[in-house]
Formats: C-alpha cells, sequence, structure tokens
C-alpha cells in the first residue's frame, strides 16, 4: 500500500524543540529506570525492618512489576481519552505518592499497596514517553529521539544506585538512621518524589501531541504544534495526513492477532518471545539484586554499592554505544552477538559461583573467583546493553505490520512485565535453595537458547521501509514456508 510522503521540515530550530520535547517526555523512562533499582539498596534493611522471608522479600521487590502491567495495558487508552500530558502527570501523581508511602510504610500489606501504585504510574510511562515521542518527533530524528527512552531508564538505574551509595555511606548503613530519626531505606524511597515532581512540571510544560489534538478536533493547535515543534513547513497539510490516517485505522482488537498457532499469530509469538527472552536472560537479577548479591559472597555493603554503581555506569555507556551501532550493524546481527556475549559471560560468572564458600550470611568466593564473578556479571551487562536491552524495544516497534501492532506490543509489552515479575520474583528463593551457580547457569542456557531463536526466527528490519519490512516478517514467519531439503 503506498503512503504519503512526509511532508519537509523546516531547517533550524524545530531539531531543538523537538529534542527538548522529547528529553522531557523521557523523564518517564528514567522514573522506569529509578524505580527498577531503588528497591536494590533497600531490600536487605527492609527484609530486616519487617523480619521478611524469602518469600515475602521476592513479593515486595516483584510487585511493582504488576502494576506496571496494568499500568501499561490501560495507558493508551487512557491517553486517547485524557491526552497524553494529562496521563503523563497522573504517572508523575502516583509515583509521588508511592514514593511517600513507601518511605513511611508502617506495615507490609502497606507497603505492597504503595509498591503497586509506583508501578502503575511506571507502567504509563512506560507507554507514553516513546508513543509521544514518536508522535512529535521529525520523521529524520525519529530513531535516535526514541531511543533516549532507553537510555533514560539506564540513566535513572545509575542515578538511584549513586544515590543509594551516598545514603547509606551517610548515615552508616542502609538500616541506619539519617534525617529526622529515619533510616536512610526509607530515605531511598523518599528521593523518588524529586525526579517524579520534575516528570510532572515538564509534562505540564510540553505541548500535547498533535495526533491527539487532531482526534480531538483540534486541528488549528495540532497545525502549530507540527510547525513549531515537529518542523512541518506546512502544518495544516499534515494535520490533514494524520486526519486521513485516523480514519483509515481500524480500532485494534484481539481478531487482529488470532491466528492458528495456539490461537495466534506466529509473528505474535515471535514478539512474545523475544520479550520473555530479554529477562529470562536474568537482567533484572543484577539490577534489584546486586548490592545484596555482592554483599552474600563477602563484599563489604559499601562495597557492593559501589560494585553496583560502577555496573549501572557500564549499561549507561554500552546503550549510547548500541543507539550508534543500532543502524549501521542491524538489529538481528546486535541481538546474535548480544547472546553469544552473554552466555558466555553468565558461564564465567556461574563457575564462579560454583567456588562459593560457606553458607547463609557467612560466604564468600576464594581467589580469584570473586574478581571473575565481578567481571562475569559487567561483561553480561556489557553485551545485553549493547543489544538485547535497546534493540528487543526497536524490533517490536519494527516487526508488526500496521493492523495488528498496536494488540501485538500490547501483547509483548505484557509479556516483558510477567517475566520481569518471574525472574524477580522467584530469585532470591531459588539463591537460597538452588544456589547462585545454578541459576546464572540456567541464564546462560536461555541466552543461548535466544541465540539459535534469532537465528530462525527473527528477520533483519535494518534499512527497510515499514511496508516492505512487514511483507518480509509475513513470509518468513507468519506463513512459515516450508524450506527444501
Amino acid at each position: 500500500m503506498a503512503t504519503s510522503p512526509e511532508p519537509a521540515t523546516a531547517a533550524g530550530g524545530p531539531k531543538g524543540k523537538a529534542l527538548g520535547v522529547s528529553i522531557a517526555a523521557a523523564v518517564g523512562g528514567f522514573l522506569f529506570g529509578f524505580d527498577s533499582s531503588v528497591i536494590n539498596g533497600a531490600v536487605d534493611a527492609l527484609g530486616d525492618h519487617f523480619h521478611l522471608g524469602d518469600f515475602l522479600s521476592g513479593f515486595v521487590v516483584s510487585i511493582a512489576l504488576l502494576g506496571c502491567a496494568v499500568g501499561a495495558w490501560y495507558a493508551g487508552r487512557l491517553a486517547d481519552s485524557w491526552g497524553r500530558r494529562r496521563v503523563m502527570l497522573l504517572g508523575s501523581v502516583m509515583f509521588i505518592i508511592s514514593s511517600v508511602g513507601s518511605g513511611l510504610a508502617f506495615s507490609v500489606p502497606d507497603l505492597l499497596v504503595w509498591r503497586v501504585i509506583g508501578g502503575l504510574g511506571i507502567g504509563i510511562a512506560s507507554v507514553i514517553a516513546p508513543a509521544y515521542i514518536a508522535e512529535v518527533a521529525p520523521a529524520a530524528q525519529r530513531g535516535i529521539l526514541g531511543s533516549l527512552q532507553q537510555l533514560a531508564i539506564t540513566i535513572g538505574q545509575l542515578v538511584v544506585l549513586s544515590s543509594n551509595k551516598g545514603l547509606a555511606g551517610a548515615a552508616g548503613g542502609s538500616s541506619q538512621d539519617l534525617w529526622f530519626g529515619l533510616p536512610a531505606w526509607r530515605w531511598m524511597f523518599l528521593v523518588g518524589v524529586i525526579p517524579a515532581a520534575v516528570y510532572g512540571i515538564l509534562a505540564l510544560s510540553i505541548p500535547e501531541s498533535p495526533r491527539y489534538l487532531v482526534l480531538k478536533g483540534k486541528d488549528k493547535e495540532a497545525a502549530g504544534v507540527l510547525e513549531r515543534v515537529s518542523g512541518a513547513v506546512n502544518g495544516r497539510s499534515k494535520v490533514q495526513d494524520i486526519r486521513e490516517t485516523l480514519r483509515k485505522e481500524p480500532k485494534a482488537t484481539f481478531k487482529d492477532v488470532r491466528g492458528p498457532h495456539f490461537g495466534l499469530q506466529s509473528l505474535v509469538w515471535v514478539g512474545i518471545a523475544l520479550a520473555a527472552f530479554q529477562q529470562l536472560v536474568g537482567i533484572n537479577a543484577i539490577f534489584y539484586y546486586s548490592t545484596t548479591l555482592w554483599k552474600s559472597v563477602g563484599f563489604s555493603e559499601s562495597s557492593s554499592f559501589t560494585t553496583s554503581v560502577i555496573t549501572a555506569g557500564v549499561n549507561v555507556v554500552m546503550t549510547i554505544v548500541s543507539m550508534f551501532f543500532v543502524d549501521k550493524v542491524g538489529r538481528r546481527r546486535l541481538l546474535l552477538i548480544g547472546s553469544i556475549g552473554m552466555f558466555c559471560a553468565l558461564l564465567l560468572t556461574s563457575i564462579a559461583f560454583s567456588q562459593q564458600q560457606g553458607s547463609g550470611d557467612d560466604v564468600s568466593l576464594p581467589s580469584p573467583y570473586g574478581p571473575l564473578a565481578l567481571i562475569g556479571a559487567n561483561a553480561f551487562v556489557v553485551f545485553f546493553a549493547l543489544s538485547w536491552g535497546p534493540v528487543m524495544w526497536v524490533m517490536l516497534g519494527e516487526m508488526f505490520p500496521n493492523r495488528m501492532r498496536a494488540m501485538a506490543l500490547a501483547l509483548s509489552t505484557a509479556a516483558n512485565w510477567i517475566f520481569n515479575f518471574i525472574v524477580t520474583f522467584s530469585f532470591e528463593p531459588l539463591t537460597r535453595n538452588v544456589g547462585l551457580s545454578w541459576l546464572y547457569g540456567a541464564f546462560a542456557f536461555f541466552a543461548i537458547v535466544s541465540f539459535f531463536f534469532v537465528l530462525g526466527k527473527v528477520p533483519e528490519t535494518k534499512n527497510r521501509e515499514l511496508e516492505e519490512m512487514t511483507g518480509e516478517t509475513h513470509r518468513r514467519v507468519a506463513r512459515e514456508p516450508r524450506r527444501s531439503a
């Protein structure tokens, strides 16, 4: 099907304006990263304060992810009803409530409630930010501006781990009192009010999405945004293009993704599998539990915090590297390189933890296995950030045809959150009952399986127009043609 050409853009100013509003929207990704790692430094102190066992400890850490899944599922519908900016503001308010409630929690039940509320806010932000950026960014800048979301997530992780280290260091430990008689772990949550408030203020300062304005009949406002921010020379002409697209665009339903393979199209299962593998390699075991992990094998609390900050810094740097390589090297090749690299790094980590000595809280890794575990874990983060971290999201945005994209993305994103929950919830109990060596061995297994999955099922989408790419995707995956012997 032919598509109308993209309107010309004005030179100069709009590029800066598009970058500015995209950065403002991407602060939602920062909150995502912040929330995913704030529990890292507080989990041990929470366990001691509330006398949590392995089950409850894992549940407190992971329950926010269920809220994220629900928030992500409903975010698109709310955005079409309320507008992108108002939904961003809702996410900001929910995260502020969660930060204050978690920081002042007096029992396990109310802590769980605040964590779920925060998850709802993060789920909303995780969907609205990239959607808004895609709707305001000029076509020529859409890829790099869209990547700001993943970069913001990694920066959020780095900032909160640095904050946790500073607060624990100032108090002399995460369980020690810091200010106003509150222990450091409570301040780790309360600090989240600052970025959440900034997100809310920025949401009020950016223009509404032109797509939403056209949807509500505000064509004049939409044309103004397109000219000022997106750089369209003729905003009215672009408004007409958007209106025509909205008129032809059917409402997404489950009928679009239904198929003969266990009720879904094969292509949808490929997207779900990509989302699942991104979590099954164990990345969030690093970012939720890294401080606890290093303490468990003999690192001091201070050294554990420092190691976690270094790991988060590595994640940021390699995500930036990936942004520059994804269009040059190709999505599929980066995924294959990442799978092999992660497998080798996780296998090294598994071997190192097999030499763990002691039990309970009195364990250590003899030389040279402590440094090897550290090298393996950080090498794993390098390869993940270079490949499966950002590239999986790029692939999900490109691989589905228009008629099923919205619903297929919703299913794949929900799968990502669900498998994130499974891995995060089970990590601590499995660490106690099975051991880190077997656990990292399992992550290595999923890494090598992901290599063969990409090799056999995932097509390349680099340098292809959307319609051309979806045609190839149908031929190779959805229709699954027979291969000659």
